[in-house]
């Protein structure tokens, strides 16, 4: 039988040919049109940004969208922090967007925030005319290299025509490989021009093939270390959240028994109330969770960056470990602890895959771990977390969040602002699924908490969700107040309103002999209260509440929970005395953590 192919059969005469059928031409949009319909096609469905000059053209169009809900927020950073609690509360991509200049210099906090703590964020701005760059025009500012550090990669358009497909571009680097913020600058005359609407099949950018697939042996490896390991720890990161490990690493940590502690960011992707959970590591961690990495055997350090923050000083940190160190990043492993094992993937897949793998080594080699397992439980019994009453009469703030935790449950959300709040929430609410947890962890950005709230709120708004913020945090971005009012997005901000700059003045108090340099915030602890967080609440259209007694904040935070037909401000007056423990000083040894300043009279900073 032949195997060329068969000539195509004429025509009847009684069917005659039909001519070829053309595909559709593509219908013209103006460019601020292919970014909307760009959006559409990614199923975008809730942007927070803020007009000006370079980007009216796109808002513009904005207005007959009918599926996408834009919030207008009252500062740009505003928009990025919420779009940062949109994406880490759900896993979607948030997107913020505002003009050239200033409205997009004010964007940069929040893309840093989410450069450091991988979260997938669209950033788009206006630009000044393309005719007019370079010569100083109005508002003109070149954010795409301001940017460049701080984003997987920042695009400048000036043509229609390349708009769909640099902004499904945009959204391949956001939400593939290490998640991460994205850019995209439009010039306003790209935005007015016209040209056909070309939707690409499929993104292709050469030199960008992010590795989720890790290499065989080095998994053989590490299962290989890990059954053989006396004092295991599974060190989980924030890269177990963005990957949607959790449920995988719930197996792995029950089939090796080996003990697990959650850094700052990855709170949540290993339950609090499982027995095998030692808390979290670092400077302010528990303390079995901190002595664990330093005398174990072997790390097996998941998603995590080794930040100084966990690790104190480097060259102290876990002497006798082991590392196996697995990041879907490759520039991450062995950039701080040099790794024994390193994998290279996505934490999801590697996790299954050294489920499987440790499974079979253990069947030739039964791990004895039982010896450090009383070690550990004996840590556990010495160090319990807890706090001590203030002796001014004042609210205890561990208490406050304790009860805020309690009382909302596991299926709440908790965005913080930064400082001691930050770390309390950390320690004292039990969080048992992933994105339950917002905070600013890489980059400590104050005024990160009611803005990421207000997001969080927008993707989940059947939760019930908290910021809970420090009187200085919260003078930073309260602003949003005003948009969650108009917009009826009905959160709880809980203020811990110690009436200071609480973290910067607890290092006062214990490495500059008490000298409180301008940590003075002069907001509930004085007869007169500047500003008075009540009637601020009041203006802004949200209920406010000023708690004082202990005996009144259950009732307090039940009449937030219960109230949404607006935001609900609680002014707790807590104690400025109160420190955060245990703690590390900065500089020294995991070793080195004490329970309380007491017990450490030798701390110096470095």
């Amino acid at each position: 039988m032949s195997t060329e192919s068969s000539p195509v059969p004429a025509a009847r005469p009684s069917q005659p040919a039909r001519p070829p059928v053309s595909p559709a031409a593509p219908i013209i949009l103006t460019g601020s049109g292919a970014i909307l319909k760009s959006l559409e096609n990614l199923g975008i469905t809730d942007v927070f940004g803020l007009p000006g000059g370079a980007i009216m053209p796109f808002y513009d169009e904005l207005m007959s969208s009918e599926g996408i809900r834009h919030i207008l927020v009252r500062h740009e950073q505003g928009a990025g922090h919420a779009a940062e609690g949109y994406a880490s509360s759900s896993g979607r991509v948030g997107v913020a967007i505002a003009t050239s200049g200033p409205g997009a210099t004010n964007l940069v906090t929040a893309i840093a925030d989410a450069h450091m703590d991988s979260v997938p964020l669209l950033a788009i701005t206006g630009q000044v005319f393309s005719t007019s760059m370079g010569t100083d025009a109005f508002q003109e500012v070149d954010i795409v290299g301001i940017t460049m550090p701080i984003t997987k990669h920042s695009f400048l358009v000036t043509k229609p025509e390349d708009i769909p497909a640099t902004i499904a571009a945009a959204y391949h680097i956001a939400t593939t490989g290490r998640p991460g913020p994205v850019l995209v600058d439009v010039t306003k005359d790209c935005q007015q021009a016209s040209a056909p609407f070309i939707w690409p099949p499929k993104v292709d950018l050469p030199g960008y093939r992010p590795v989720t697939k890790a290499h065989g042996k080095q998994i053989q490896a590490a299962a290989q270390l890990l059954a053989e390991a006396k004092r295991p720890v599974l060190y989980v990161g924030g890269g177990v959240i963005r990957s949607g490990a959790s449920e995988v690493l719930l197996a792995l940590a029950e089939s090796t028994g080996a003990p697990v502690v959650t850094t700052l960011m990855a709170r949540g992707a290993f339950p609090d109330s499982h027995t095998q959970h030692l808390g979290m590591p670092g400077m302010h961690g528990t303390v079995p969770a901190v002595l664990a990495l330093q005398e174990a055997d072997l790390l097996i350090a998941l998603g995590a960056r080794f930040d100084d923050r966990v690790t104190g000083k480097p060259s102290e940190f876990a002497p006798d470990a082991k590392v196996v160190h697995v990041d879907i990043d490759p520039a991450e492993i062995s950039k701080i602890r040099i790794a024994d094992v390193p994998i290279v993937g996505d934490a999801k897949d590697v996790i299954t895959d050294l489920t499987v793998a440790y499974e079979n080594a253990a069947r030739d080699h039964t791990p004895d771990i039982e010896a450090w397992w009383q070690r550990l439980n004996s840590l556990r019994e010495q160090f319990p977390l807890g706090y001590d009453e203030p002796e001014d009469g004042l609210l205890s703030p561990q208490y406050v969040i304790e009860r805020i935790g309690a009382i909302t449950g596991p299926e709440g959300v908790y965005a913080s602002g930064v400082g001691q709040h930050q770390m309390w929430a950390a320690q004292f609410i039990k969080y048992e699924r992933p994105n339950a947890w917002l905070n600013s962890g890489g980059a400590g950005t104050m005024g990160y908490g009611l803005p990421a709230a207000m997001g969080a709120k927008v993707a989940q708004p059947d939760r019930t969700v908290w910021a809970i913020d420090g009187d200085g945090c919260f003078q930073m971005t309260n602003q949003e107040l005003a948009t969650c009012t108009i917009n009826n997005i009905p959160i709880k901000v809980a203020i811990i309103n110690n009436s200071s700059l609480g973290m910067v003045r607890q290092w006062q108090t214990l490495f500059y002999d008490g000298r409180h340099s301008f940590t003075d915030l002069n907001t509930g602890h004085n007869t007169v209260m500047i500003p008075d967080f009540v009637k601020m609440a009041d203006a802004y259209g949200a209920l406010g509440i000023r708690i004082t007694k202990k005996e009144d904040v259950d009732a307090a935070i039940r009449l937030a929970n219960a109230t949404n037909d607006r935001p609900v401000v609680l002014d707790f007056i807590v104690s400025r005395d109160a420190m955060v423990w245990p703690m590390v000083p900065q500089g020294v040894g995991n070793s080195s953590v004490q329970y309380a300043r007491e017990h450490a009279p030798e701390w110096e900073e470095e």
